[in-house]
């Protein structure tokens, strides 16, 4: 087993009092990179996991004219969502793939499935302008991820979009805490000794997707990336595979 490192910041374990999770993301396979492994375990200890997309990813195969790229990445997304354990995939429209702009509408989009699903955790993807301080974040996860951030407290709050109470959609200020995957800043891990594997063939399911990234064999990359991610994470988490998340608590 490799030594920690004694200068590195141990990551604290992920809360668990809670039972419904509100996932937001911008992309089919954005939650698959790292997180869904950390979904497979709260699924199987009985938690609710549902996921909102704000797009179809119909813009992320480049050989696919987006028409025919949308129906696809979202049958892959429900085909990856329910290997580990998730039912409940929901669509957005009026966000084209690529173009998304952070504002009031998208605030209220989310907020109103956080006042639909009434979760205590909500979780999204990396806000921030980097991944790990190297490579550049694209649009998209910037605005979804801050419009989640923000949506939290619009969901919350009676006095803004009034239309949603008019709609039967009361405040929610029930959320917890706000988890962020594949952050630059992780504070928490979860260990995913256990999910690890479905979490591999969860982001497996984005074949079409991967088939369009790489010339490497699917199964090959998918494996690769996340074990090689659970382990660097093992280094900040006692030595256990783990998918880490910067968490805002409430």
């Amino acid at each position: 087993m490799t030594e920690e490192p004694e200068t590195a910041e141990q990551l604290a374990a992920f809360p668990e009092s809670w039972e419904r999770c509100l996932a937001v993301v911008a992309h089919p396979d954005d939650l698959e990179y790292g997180a869904a492994a950390a979904i497979a375990g709260w699924v199987d200890r009985g938690a609710e996991v549902s996921y909102l997309l704000v797009t179809r990813g119909e813009a992320g195969i480049d050989g696919m004219a987006p028409a025919d790229c949308a129906p696809l990445r979202e049958r892959e997304q429900r085909e990856s969502a329910a290997v580990v354990g998730v039912s409940s995939v929901e669509f957005l429209d009026g966000y084209p793939d690529g173009v998304i702009e952070y504002g009031t509408a998208l605030r209220r989009d989310i907020a109103a499935a956080i006042r639909r699903h009434r979760p205590e955790l909500v979780l999204t993807l990396n806000h921030r302008e980097t991944f790990g301080g190297t490579f550049w974040n694209t649009p998209d996860h910037r605005a979804v991820g801050l419009a989640t951030l923000d949506a939290v407290g619009d969901a919350g709050n009676r006095w803004i979009f009034p239309e949603l109470t008019e709609r039967g959609l009361q405040p929610w200020a029930g959320v917890r805490w706000v988890a962020v995957a594949a952050s630059p800043r992780p504070t928490h891990a979860v260990d995913v000794t256990d999910g690890l594997e479905k979490g591999v063939r969860s982001l497996l399911a984005h074949r079409a997707y991967i088939e369009g990234l790489t010339d490497e064999d699917p199964e090959s990359y998918a494996r690769a990336f996340l074990t090689g991610n659970a382990e660097a994470a093992s280094l900040r988490f006692g030595g256990r595979p783990a998918a880490v998340f910067e968490v805002f608590p409430r």
